[in-house]
């Protein structure tokens, strides 16, 4: 028995297992003593001074203007406005155009009125395309239309679903037979409505000068002058 002990002991697949047992118990123990350091007071208050510091120099960390997308932007603008009420205004400022609003709407079965040629038009351009508000985007979305740009999905046309016909292919025709100077007056428009422009001020440089009125307060005193003492006389 005893030398069946030996042979275990000098049998090196066996004589690696304490090592192992040294290394396991090792690791256990550095986590445990990081566990203990990390549940202290004094280190918590370490973390949390270090995490003050660091967010005391944020204001300084400096951004690039390129990754603040300012709320006034046409790209922003372009998402957050209604096309329905955009369309109004486009046919309020340009009555010529056609309305092209006598769909018959699927789940009504009436004339779809307020489904017109501009609210599909702005919807084709803000939400399939998602372009922004820019004159060049407003332009493309021309072309789409023109058939000289980007081919236009009908299975994903504004109105595919909502009205019984697809309203495609005549909303590309009348496009087609606007005159360039009612394109541009369209592109015009929507330019103005989804890219503001804030009013001009006057240049402060270019104002005339007013003329200054002349100062009456700073006038000195009449003096006395002779025969003044005759004018008290009864």
């Amino acid at each position: 028995m005893k030398g069946r002990s030996l042979e275990l002991i000098s049998d090196p697949a066996l004589r690696v297992l304490p090592h192992r047992r040294r290394r396991i118990f090792g690791e256990r123990e550095l986590i445990f003593k990081g566990l203990k350091f990390f549940s202290s007071g004094r280190t918590r208050l370490l973390i949390a001074f270090w995490l003050g510091i660091v967010g005391s120099f944020s204001p300084i960390i400096s951004i690039s203007p390129k990754m603040i997308v300012s709320l006034s932007s046409p790209i922003v603008i372009a998402q957050t406005l209604n096309p329905d009420r955009v369309a109004r205004e486009v046919y309020q400022r340009l009555p010529g155009l056609p309305p092209e609003n006598q769909y018959i709407s699927r789940e009504t079965g009436a004339i779809a009125s307020d489904n017109t040629l501009m609210s599909r038009f702005i919807r084709y351009h803000q939400y399939i395309k998602s372009r922004p508000g820019y004159r060049l985007d407003w332009q493309l979305t021309l072309a789409d239309y023109l058939g000289i740009n980007e081919r236009i999905d009908s299975s994903r046309y504004p109105g595919s679903t909502t009205l019984r016909s697809n309203p495609l292919e005549g909303d590309r025709t009348v496009i087609k037979n606007l005159s360039r100077r009612q394109r541009n007056q369209l592109v015009d428009l929507l330019v103005s409505i989804y890219n503001p422009q804030p009013p001009s001020t006057p240049d402060a440089s270019n104002q005339s000068p007013q003329p200054s009125s002349p100062n009456t307060t700073n006038t000195k005193p009449r003096l006395p002058q002779p025969g003044d003492a005759e004018l008290l006389l009864p």
